[in-house]
């Protein structure tokens, strides 16, 4: 049986693989210590989702380790060397905002977890394919210095410019501000280019844009979409930073990406990077966002504007895609961010509410 080793297991993009990759008839290791709820609390907890994987996915074995303790993480790769043919790596700290609470935690688990599972799958699976779930977060703030115009509900590149179908690989991600988060980043996506290119591994870095969908445990600080749709359902008040709340996302849904996955599992490369999202096809600004999620709510939010915007925060950010749908043109995106937010109020509106009566 083929194995697929997946860490954040029961997170956004965990979760998704789990179910994606075990319905392709894989053996799926799950690692996965909860730590979500050490930077976001209890609420953010991903509790629910690893007790859901556990009774409803056959050939999924959940692994409570932390990425940062190597040996414990080169046990689970034994456990199963000679079988792993694909490692998606998903666990994060996943906030800017956190990051500057506690750097040293940042930092161990975004680069030193990722160079524990490089090892690991050097060791125990030189011949899987590797993939980092990486961030945008990587250029820091340089997309802010682009040309944009103010429009109505959002911001937008000028449409003359060379980035007006989103933003490449090719961007600098030197001499900008990144915040801590980002650093760290930078560093794990580094070192799996370079597993890539210096051992020959299978490797990939996908760089996000928002990454969202049902299965969120959304938060203030991370979780844009999922966050903003329980606010609306359970009347918790929201913040907007900055940017008269015209910034601009492109949002991807965690099925689109990890067909993105798969693509890359079954035709791999050597140190690849992808810049991925929603591109022109998926996106909205903050304020589109609050309406969208108003109409099918029914609610109004209860919402207030705080001028200063987050540190190193984009006001717009696209990406552009045509480098990875050239290497795998079969791949689309298949959900806006209308049908996302949809799904994400179908599916957790009863727990929500459930919750608040609590």
């Amino acid at each position: 049986m083929s194995v697929a080793v997946i860490t954040g297991s029961s997170g956004l993009v965990g979760s998704e693989s789990v179910r994606y990759f075990a319905a392709q008839g894989m053996d799926v290791a799950g690692i996965d210590n909860g730590m979500r709820a050490r930077f976001f609390g209890e609420s953010a907890s991903t509790g629910w989702m690893t007790e859901r994987l556990k009774n409803e996915v056959s050939g999924f074995h959940h692994h409570d380790v932390d990425i940062r303790d190597a040996d414990r993480i080169r046990r689970v790769f034994e456990q199963y060397a000679g079988e792993i043919e694909l490692v998606i790596h998903a666990a994060a700290q996943p906030s800017h905002d956190w990051a500057a609470t506690d750097p040293a935690t940042d930092f161990t688990v975004n680069a030193w977890g990722t160079s524990a599972l490089l090892e690991a799958a050097r060791k125990f699976a030189p011949d899987a394919v590797f993939i980092y779930m990486s961030t945008n977060k990587v250029y820091g703030d340089r997309p802010n210095q682009l040309p944009l115009v103010e429009l109505e509900t959002r911001w937008e590149i000028d449409s003359g410019h060379e980035y007006a179908a989103g933003i490449p690989e090719s961007m600098s991600i030197d001499s900008t501000l990144h915040s801590l988060f980002g650093a760290s980043k930078v560093a794990a996506d580094v070192l799996v280019q370079e597993y890539g290119r210096y051992f020959g591994m299978k490797t990939a870095c996908f760089r996000g844009g928002c990454l969202t969908g049902p299965n969120h445990s959304g938060t203030q600080l991370h979780g844009f979409l999922a966050y903003l749709m329980k606010c609306a359902v359970t009347g918790a008040p929201y913040r907007i930073f900055g940017y008269k709340g015209k910034q601009v996302r492109d949002n991807i849904h965690s099925a689109d990406l990890v067909r993105a996955f798969d693509a890359f599992f079954r035709h791999p490369r050597s140190g690849e990077v992808y810049n991925i999202g929603g591109g022109r096809e998926s996106n909205c600004s903050m304020l589109e966002a609050i309406a969208l999620c108003e109409e099918i709510t029914g609610n109004r939010l209860d919402c207030t504007y705080v001028d200063d915007n987050r540190r190193g925060d984009h006001i717009w950010w696209i990406s552009d895609l045509s480098r990875f749908q050239a290497h795998f043109p079969d791949w689309t995106i298949a959900c806006g961010v209308p049908q996302i937010l949809r799904e994400i109020y179908e599916l957790n509106v009863e727990r929500w509410r459930e919750a608040c009566v609590i």
